[in-house]
């Protein structure tokens, strides 16, 4: 009965902060530790699998995560991301060149493949990628829609310690797609979260732009239900005018010498 009677407090709570304070588009039922405990079952799911997420050895590709750490670390050191000092924001490359993807777990593990490695063409434009999948993890979106998915039964099961539930949630994230209002909110953090650096901050527009260019025939998956492309260049430039981002610099021959480091 204490069980029960703590659960049902700690929900009520939960539900009154939510009634008060709904997160850029929808409140969230878990906590900041719940996205935490689904990204490292998210992160162990992904890396028991090698046969499918073919993960390159950080200690055979020094060079390659060296340098993809130091974007990583301009866009952290930004001071506009919100929970910088709370998650992991980890990053593992997977080998597989026909995949144009990236994406960001809950609690910061973040996946990058070397198709859209290979597809970018500056350093700016992976800055704008990995700072809209950072975004995706500091807006804790993957945990906002999984509360207008499930729930409130789903929330109780899973501060009731259901460990099976927790397993099968995270198996979930791996291929959850995001909504429409949550691909437009981590391309406008994208922006802000550049805006202080040396980066142009519509770099993220730059895979849109290709993706135009080259025409459908290469069109990943996840953009077929999502805000049109040329939309969202229109957004990324419209976004960085209006926040008077200053930062110009795009990193080609530096990002040309990363790219020929990875595996064929």
């Amino acid at each position: 009965m204490k069980k029960i009677a703590l659960i049902f407090g700690l929900l009520v709570l939960t539900l009154s902060s939510c009634a008060t304070s709904r997160n850029g588009g929808g409140f969230n039922l878990f906590t900041i530790a719940d996205d935490k405990k689904f990204g490292a079952e998210v992160a162990t799911e992904i890396e028991s699998d090698p046969k499918k997420y073919k993960v390159l050895d950080s200690s055979k590709n020094v060079a390659v995560y060296k340098y993809v750490y130091k974007v990583r670390d301009n866009i952290l050191n930004s001071g506009q991301v919100e929970h910088r000092s709370d998650f992991q924001w980890r990053i593992r490359i997977i080998h597989d060149d026909s995949t144009l993807n990236a994406f960001c777990t809950p609690g910061g593990y973040i996946y990058v493949y070397t198709g859209i490695l290979k597809f970018l063409e500056s350093e700016d434009e992976l800055a704008g990628v990995l700072a809209h999948e950072i975004a995706h993890a500091d807006k804790r979106h993957s945990t906002r829609q999984m509360t207008q998915m499930f729930g409130v039964q789903m929330m109780l099961q899973i501060v009731a310690g259901n460990r099976e539930l927790v397993k099968q949630v995270s198996g979930a994230l791996i291929s959850l797609k995001f909504s429409r209002n949550h691909e437009t909110e981590a391309d406008l953090y994208s922006v802000k979260y550049l805006c202080p650096t040396t980066y142009n901050a519509a770099g993220g527009a730059g895979f849109f732009e290709k993706i135009q260019a080259v025409g459908g025939g290469r069109t990943p998956e996840f953009l077929s239900t999502h805000p049109d492309p040329g939309n969202r260049v229109l957004n990324f430039q419209t976004n960085k005018e209006a926040n008077e981002c200053k930062g110009s610099n795009s990193f080609v021959d530096e990002y040309r010498a990363m790219i020929v480091l990875l595996p064929r």
